[in-house]
């Protein structure tokens, strides 16, 4: 998919969708790979399992709810490898928050994870690109709930609303300097993090999974793999010059009855 030579940032690396898309890119020729998250040990075996498999992989671990980790986390890529190619934000904050439920609190440390920090790390690796007059790749992992979303996920939404806002944005403003930033509205995907939510913190056990997914079209959720699979797609030279899309990812029509 035209990953040669490119090193990859992705964050939310430590499992889920940011490790199917780590694994992936790597399998896909990345020179490189500079991992991120809060989950020390799970970054830890990523990189470990990347570098087994000869892709050349790096980590560092931080909160991205903290204002300074974002750019240090670039400026950790950057001097590691040299460069950073390709940026992938899949790191995100889903707690559940609504008009009824939702505290300033709240907002602020999703609003700080899941748009601030993605963000910062966006300007860091098109500051990086346009300082060496080279090409680079941005995508950014988003959700159907941009579009409204369900009512416990109202502030969730707000967020990723505001993350393709600034997808476009970044598009429109830096295609001519060889930088494209694409979006992915993922649906819901069977991630660790989201059985750990659905079965064990909103107590719905481990029968929610049969459950809801012979309620799907397809009788499952989409796979994380599934959905990595577009996201390298978008983020490697083979979908050049797609810039400032929003790809909707998910088995129902949005709006469809």
């Amino acid at each position: 998919m035209g990953l040669d030579d490119k090193v990859i940032l992705i964050t939310g690396a430590a499992g889920g969708i940011g490790q199917a898309i780590a694994h992936l890119a790597a399998a896909e020729g990345a020179t490189a790979l500079f991992l991120t998250d809060r989950d020390e040990a799970g970054c830890r075996q990523t990189a470990a399992d990347l570098r087994a498999g000869g892709c050349a992989a790096d980590c560092c671990f931080a909160d991205l709810a903290d204002v300074v980790a974002p750019p240090t986390i670039a400026a950790a890529a950057i001097a590691r490898f040299g460069r950073i190619d390709g940026l992938v934000n899949a790191a995100a904050l889903t707690t559940r928050g609504s008009f009824l439920t939702g505290t300033a609190a709240l907002w602020d440390q999703l609003f700080a994870v899941d748009a601030r920090a993605p963000f910062l790390l966006m300007q860091a690796v098109i500051i990086d690109a346009i300082s060496r007059c080279a090409p680079a790749s941005i995508v950014n992992i988003l959700s159907m709930n941009a579009y409204c979303g369900i009512p416990e996920l109202a502030i969730y939404s707000a967020t990723k609303g505001a993350l393709a806002t600034l997808t476009r944005n970044a598009a429109r403003a830096h295609m001519a300097d060889r930088i494209r930033v694409n979006g992915v509205n993922l649906g819901w995907v069977a991630t660790p993090a989201e059985m750990h939510m659905q079965a064990d913190i909103l107590g719905r056990g481990p029968g929610w999974l049969a459950e809801d997914s012979a309620k799907l079209p397809l009788g499952r959720l989409i796979a994380a793999e599934e959905s990595a699979r577009l996201a390298v797609f978008l983020l490697g030279d083979a979908s050049v010059p797609m810039s400032g899309s929003v790809v909707d990812f998910e088995q129902k029509v949005a709006g469809g009855i």
